[in-house]
């Protein structure tokens, strides 16, 4: 029989309970970040939480990734390295990273472990690391990374060609949440004009600005507009496409966000999963989920009523247009209805076909005439008729109102939202001395238990008790609904007996559901590749900020080794952002796309409000536009 490939579903993590929310709800695995050096700093964990979130992943077979992305100085190396090890002592499955040095401190932090501590963790390359050709993926790979996170931006064919190069590295792929605008690890904005880093986790979210958009000759196309706000990515109908392209994991974006919205997002793409590997499906021979059990939920997944800024695919199948919102960067949530009648007191709304109704505390906001977008809360809801909390004086007849909170569904989502257990069998045998219980799943022995006791007749039937006391299985992941005995097995076993072997059992399988990760450092020969084509020149878009990735650098044959942004702001023009959105295009002005020429004068310029202006650069051979600085620029007033 041919061997099925596992398909993850990755949930993000803001802490423990989210994390174990995100398995309750069908996540196959989790990515949360440490204390320190994650690409999110306001989502720090302890390694106490972390180990208890992957003693709970692991009883489902599920795994947790550790997020230690960001660049590392060098007086951080020492701490980073005392980090890692706490991460192999705590179980944690992989660790995503950025810098080059992370690899070196996690081979020092196993070495100096003893044998009986290591735990194999597996290397990760972050998106941070800048993953769009297949030679960057091969160069990874052989530096020791068995899976890349590839770059938001690629398209279902140079996602297939990445894995038909490179089929032997792990593809994991984002499939929904926020974009950035800028290819992940290659935006400095944020640093150069705020010294804030993204790269440590800092982002001033420069691209959910306002900007005015300025011609050569001053001419003003634009005026205060969210022209680099990106829509949030939605993927959720193709991810058949992208398992069949290669992709093995299948990544939602949030470690900010609450627990309510991972439930829902995380229950929507599992029951989709689900679907396209179900029986009955094309793929049932073909696809497995790469953990265990089933899911029940009390209520129906839909992502469009989680936090969202309107959903792109984000040129999944090549350029698209309508990918940004230009007119807020907020959460707009669902289109609910039209206003019809406006009173000092009250809103008469009619609800679109399909919605929920309107219920007290809903959230609704709505675009003014200025296309501003403006929010209110519902004090109270009787039908279609709204009282608003204040007076809102910019809403008239046929205004459309979308709803970004939903208070049905937030209460729905509020308490036990979902049960999440594994079917196993159960059967029950005599032996030489005693009983032995046998735990299986799919045929496989998962758990065993044996007791001594003496083989006593029973003097009435037996089978409804042992039943009974062996399917007592609430608190566990674990569900049964067959216990098998053999042909003529009559003996009387007290409850307590059969209690006590329930529990030897359950505790069997946990602790080799545990050990089923694999239990070696998995460090063979250090490698240093050579630098591939294209990265000898990016210089300080290498990111390197410590001796450690500069010495793994330098072996790998890169003789100029510039410092990252962060520590020696480069001279002259600085390339800010590299994005794949590009305003030629969104404006309807890229001629190769059938758009009309335009009526400007180039360079253009983005402007912010007190002034600072960054150069517009479209670079048509790549389908790219570069948003680069020159000091002059940022404080110069036009």
């Amino acid at each position: 029989m041919e061997k099925l490939n596992s398909l993850e579903l990755l949930a993000p993590a803001k802490n423990i309970e989210t994390g174990m929310a995100a398995i309750d709800h069908g996540a196959d695995a989790v990515y949360i970040g440490a204390a320190r050096y994650g690409a999110r700093a306001a989502a720090g964990n302890s390694a106490d939480d972390i180990a208890a979130l992957c003693r709970y992943a692991h009883s489902y077979g599920a795994k947790v990734y550790v997020t230690v992305n960001t660049i590392i100085y060098d007086n951080e190396l020492d701490d980073t390295r005392d980090l890692l090890t706490q991460l192999i002592r705590a179980h944690v499955d992989a660790v995503l990273v950025q810098d080059m040095a992370v690899p070196v401190l996690l081979r020092q932090a196993m070495q100096a472990l003893p044998q009986s501590e290591r735990w194999h963790v597996a290397l990760h390359a972050s998106t941070q690391t800048d993953n769009r050709t297949a030679e960057k993926v091969r160069w990874l790979y052989e530096a020791g990374f068995t899976r890349v996170v590839l770059a938001r931006e690629l398209s279902i064919d140079e996602i297939r060609h990445i894995h038909q190069s490179v089929p032997e590295v792990e593809l994991e792929a984002f499939v929904h949440g926020a974009l950035c605008v800028s290819y992940s690890g290659q935006c400095y904005a944020s640093q150069v004009c705020m010294s804030r880093s993204a790269n440590r986790g800092q982002c001033a979210q420069m691209c959910r600005m306002a900007y005015d958009l300025v011609d050569a000759s001053g001419r003003v196309l634009e005026h205060q507009r969210y022209l680099l706000s990106l829509k949030d990515m939605c993927r959720i109908d193709h991810l058949q496409a992208l398992a069949d392209a290669g992709v093995c994991s299948f990544k939602i974006e949030g470690r900010l966000k609450d627990v309510a919205y991972v439930k829902n997002v995380t229950a929507a793409y599992s029951q989709r999963l689900n679907q396209i590997i179900g029986d009955g499906s094309n793929h049932a021979n073909r696809y497995r989920r790469s953990s265990l059990g089933r899911c029940s939920y009390t209520f129906t997944p839909d992502v469009s009523r989680s936090f969202n800024r309107g959903f792109t695919t984000y040129g999944l199948y090549g350029r698209e247009a309508d990918i940004a919102n230009f007119d807020t960067p907020k959460a707009m949530g669902q289109m609910v209805g039209t206003v019809r009648q406006v009173t000092p007191r009250f809103l008469q709304v009619s609800l679109n076909v399909g919605q929920t109704s309107f219920a007290n505390g809903d959230g609704l906001c709505y675009l003014n005439d200025q296309r501003q977008l403006v929010g209110f809360r519902v004090n109270r809801a009787e039908g279609g008729r709204l009282y608003p909390q204040q007076t809102l004086k910019s809403i008239h007849p046929g205004t459309v109102l979308y709803r970004n909170a939903d208070q049905e569904f937030l209460s729905l989502l509020s308490g036990k939202s979902s049960e999440r257990k594994i079917d196993i069998g159960m059967q029950l045998s005599p032996t030489a001395d005693g009983f032995a219980l046998r735990l299986t799943h799919d045929g496989r022995e998962i758990g065993r238990a044996d007791i001594a006791a003496s083989h006593q007749q029973a003097e009435k039937p037996q089978h409804d008790n042992i039943v009974r006391q062996l399917t007592k299985l609430g608190g566990t992941p674990y569900a049964c609904a067959d216990v098998k005995t053999e042909a003529g097995f009559n003996y009387f076993i007290p409850s307590s007996l059969l209690a006590e072997l329930r529990r030897k059992a359950i505790a069997d399988a946990s602790a080799k559901a545990e050990m089923a990760q694999p239990q070696c450092c998995g460090f063979g020969k250090e490698t240093r590749p050579r630098i591939v084509a294209g990265m000898a020149g990016e210089g300080y878009r290498l990111n390197i900020s410590n001796s450690l990735a500069a010495s793994f650098y330098e072996a790998c044959g890169l003789d100029n080794r510039q410092q990252a942004v962060e520590l020696a702001q480069p001279q002259g023009e600085v390339l800010l952002m590299q994005c794949r959105h590009c305003l030629r295009f969104a404006l309807g002005h890229c001629v190769r796309h059938g758009g009309t020429r335009p009526t400007w004068r180039e360079p253009l310029f983005l402007r912010l409000a007190d002034g600072r202006r960054f150069r517009l650069e479209f670079d048509c051979q790549h389908c790219q536009m570069n948003i680069t600085s020159k000091p002059q620029l940022l404080n110069t007033i036009i």
